[in-house]
């Protein structure tokens, strides 16, 4: 039996924090070299000439990285039995897809990177295969999607906005700062405070770099990459699929599509670090959803960009705020206004 909101209330959540755990004890995930920076990070991704040319870096991860990831990775992944209770009803898929929607907004409109994006769904889903939350308080969806995408900015972004300001998009109810904190506390205790996740993009870099016979991938590879990874994370049918499946069948569909490599030439590379039969089934799925239908039922996925430029134009999910408010450290100091209160039409 999962645990439920009756169970323990927010305001008995207590935890002992300092600078080096907030997240994550240092020896929870693997760490690669110093100088490797991933192509889709910010610190790679904050771009030069006008944001048009990707800084790439040596993609490539050591043996022993990958395989640390490789092994971790399940414990960053929702309860095995979460789609089906989706398909089922036993939970509110309606009730996930609207999270999604509005995170996605959110991200649109503060422009934040790829991987707070993936963060933030996935923090979604794997709380909530775990933990059950009141049918009655659909408020507590909203709260915590506002805690899920608050928690990864703080991790992932360089400037963080306030969370009063994550919830000027489309928000039914407005939560005070300190209860958008204690949603956190609970989200983090929950998840056991795996919050520096593995993810696909863990594994898009150097799949890639692998295809491309140890080179450096067209930029296009990339960002298109980046596109599929945050479309998939949407869809259930993704949901069973480990990080490096997704990352495995990203790759090759991409750099098939945009460098005329033969399919099973890619598959065979890869499947030196993923299942070959894993990476043919997320293939399909892949293109059945996404470049034939372009969407899915039981999911909220749109049609991909069916060419670089669509990427380009697309890749960032962007529309900017005007001034919108940030900051680079704790909220604690917010001056909000009282939880729960109606959005304001403006």
């Amino acid at each position: 039996m999962v645990p439920s909101f009756v169970d323990s209330s927010l305001s008995g959540l207590l935890c002992v924090e300092d600078n080096n755990s907030v997240f994550l004890d240092d020896s929870e995930i693997p760490r690669g070299k110093s100088s490797y920076v991933p192509s889709w990070h910010h610190q790679a991704n904050g771009l030069k000439d006008g944001g048009k040319e990707l800084l790439l870096s040596d993609m490539s991860l050591s043996l022993e990285l990958l395989n640390e990831l490789l092994e971790k990775q399940s414990q960053y992944m929702p309860r095995h039995d979460y789609a089906n209770r989706l398909r089922g009803g036993d939970l509110d898929i309606a009730a996930r897809n609207e999270a999604i929607d509005w995170i996605k907004k959110v991200h649109d409109h503060f422009c934040l990177g790829p991987l707070s994006a993936y963060l933030s769904v996935r923090y979604f889903d794997r709380f909530i295969s775990s933990y059950e939350l009141p049918k009655s308080k659909h408020w507590m969806t909203q709260l915590l999607a506002v805690a899920c995408v608050s928690l990864a900015a703080k991790l992932e972004e360089v400037k963080v906005p306030l969370s009063p300001d994550l919830q000027v998009v489309e928000s039914n109810c407005v939560f005070e700062a300190r209860t958008v904190r204690r949603m956190e506390l609970l989200v983090m205790n929950q998840l056991s405070w795996r919050m520096q996740a593995v993810t696909p993009f863990s594994f898009i870099d150097h799949f890639l770099w692998k295809i491309n016979g140890d080179k450096r991938p067209p930029e296009a590879s990339i960002l298109k990459s980046i596109q599929i990874i945050l479309k998939t994370v949407e869809a259930i049918e993704f949901l069973e699929f480990k990080p490096s499946d997704i990352a495995a069948a990203v790759a090759v569909s991409v750099e098939v599509e945009c460098r005329t490599v033969e399919p099973a030439k890619a598959i065979l590379i890869l499947s030196h670090y993923v299942e070959k039969e894993r990476i043919d089934e997320c293939m399909g799925l892949i293109h059945n959803l996404f470049v034939i239908t372009g969407s899915t039922q039981g999911a909220t996925v749109g049609a991909l960009p069916q060419s670089p430029i669509g990427v380009l134009d697309t890749s960032c999910w962007s529309y900017r705020s005007d001034e919108p408010t940030f900051i680079s450290g704790d909220d604690s100091s917010e001056d909000t206004p009282r939880a729960k209160r109606p959005k304001i039409n403006r």
